[in-house]
């Protein structure tokens, strides 16, 4: 495995950054997960997009996504596989220990791992904590998933590869590495960005390509929608058969079944879209 570190590609045993790189020590970084097969990945301008509106939003300089991009291609050639997850990482680099950033600059890394092709359908459950639709990181796909990390092993614990936030005023959200969409009465609606969900990529197609709208929704719409599915960049559209104990039966539904047909279609045609 051949990884991308400040400049260069290196074995995966010599891929390695300072113990005191602020991405390590307090989270201080930003990234993105792209989707790869057969060397080519998808969305690729998109997510450039928003590692730098991430990486403004923490105050981290604004990166060079020329050098990401090159990055990205020499990863790839680097390491032919059918279906890989490509990784962006870009930190406050080398720094004091401690909240204050260093001068030496920001780290990139880029890598790829192995990936396959999600099952059409899931299972997602509701969790206790909330995410805070007004904090400093709302909206920011930064590196600081702790409480990632616990929601989604409460998931697994439950039989399920996917956990559900509220925000703070009891609306549905979004989920640790997803956006949700439910069909309810025939329409297709996702929480809005104001609500403190992530501006997904994959999200933002369904929006253009399906006809999903924006809506306040009540974390309570998952026990009465007709569909729910679940968007990422690696779940491309993907079904929920069950939430928390209530079991959603004939998952993927017509709404659901006909959004991930149109995604697929148009994907294929516009891997750059």
């Amino acid at each position: 495995m051949r990884i991308w570190v400040d400049g260069g590609l290196r074995d995966a045993a010599d891929a390695t950054v300072s113990v005191f790189d602020h991405g390590l020590t307090v989270g201080d970084g930003v990234f993105e997960t792209l989707k790869a097969e057969h060397g080519r990945a998808f969305a690729t301008t998109r997510h450039l997009h928003r590692l730098a509106r991430s990486a403004a939003g923490l105050g981290l300089p604004e990166p060079d996504l020329d050098e990401v991009a090159r990055a990205c291609a020499a990863v790839l050639e680097a390491n032919p596989m059918p279906m890989g997850r490509l990784r962006i990482t870009y930190t406050g680099g080398l720094s004091p220990l401690g909240s204050d950033r260093g001068d030496a600059g920001p780290t990139l890394v880029v890598a790829l791992g192995p990936a396959t092709a999600r099952p059409d359908t899931t299972a997602a459950v509701t969790v206790p904590w909330t995410r805070n639709e007004k904090g400093a990181l709302t909206g920011l796909k930064t590196t600081s998933y702790g409480e990632n990390v616990v929601a989604l092993a409460r998931a697994h614990a439950a039989g399920a590869s996917e956990a559900l936030f509220a925000n703070t005023q009891g609306q549905l959200c979004e989920g640790t590495g997803s956006n949700v969409f439910v069909a309810v009465g025939g329409r297709l609606l996702t929480p809005p960005l104001a609500s403190g969900c992530l501006a997904g990529i994959t999200r933002a197609l369904v929006v253009e390509w399906a006809g999903a709208e924006e809506a306040e929704l009540p974390l309570s719409v998952l026990a009465e929608a007709d569909e729910v599915f679940l968007t990422s960049s690696l779940r491309d559209i993907q079904a929920v058969h069950r939430v928390d104990d209530r079991t959603l039966p004939g998952a993927p539904g017509p709404v659901t079944a006909k959004a991930m047909r149109v995604f697929a279609e148009r994907a294929a045609a516009h891997p750059n879209p």
